[in-house]
Order: C-alpha cells, then structure tokens, then sequence
C-alpha cells in the first residue's frame, strides 16, 4: 500500500506481526467452525464436503504458524516471550486511530 494512504488511514502503525496474528486467530477459528458443522450435518454428502474444507482449512493454519514461526513472530514453546509479543500486538492495535 502507498505509505502516504497507509498514515492518512492510520494502517502505518497495523504490523505484520499483528497482521499474522490475527489471520492465525481466523485460520484457528475456521478449524473450529469446520469441525463443529462436521458433526453437525445431517448427510454423508456433506460431511464430505466439510470434511475436505476442514482438511484444507488445517492446512491454512499450519502454513501460517510455519510462517510465524520461521519470523519469530510467534513462540508457543517459549511462553514468557509470546506473553510479551502479545501484549506488543494489543498495544499496536490499540494505537490505531478508529
């Protein structure tokens, strides 16, 4: 994006930690809502379906976390250091202007 659009929007401050944070968090909450309709439907022909997008949904998040992980940008092994890259990724997000 032009720098200029980005400070006149107020995105100049929007991170590509934070960025990658909050696509994990939706590649998470796709899994979760894939595998909860998988239970939930009422034909085999469905099931199938959401099966395969809950496979490729599992395969989104993993390539995303690889992503992080190989940038630092998430340390789930490491808690004290992701309890720290959060809490600059709320106070990032928190600085943009509404």
């Amino acid at each position: 994006m032009n720098p200029i659009v980005e400070h006149m929007t107020g995105l100049n401050t929007l991170t590509d930690d934070v960025i990658a944070m909050d696509l994990l968090m939706n590649a998470k909450s796709g899994v979760r809502n894939y595998a909860m309709a998988v239970t939930e439907c009422a034909t085999p022909e469905v099931r199938e379906i959401l099966m395969k997008q809950l496979g490729e949904a599992i395969t989104s998040h993993e390539k995303i976390t690889e992503y992080m992980l190989q940038r630092g940008l998430y340390r789930p092994y490491h808690i004290p250091e992701q309890v720290q890259l959060d809490l600059q990724n709320i106070q990032t997000a928190m600085d943009i202007p509404s």
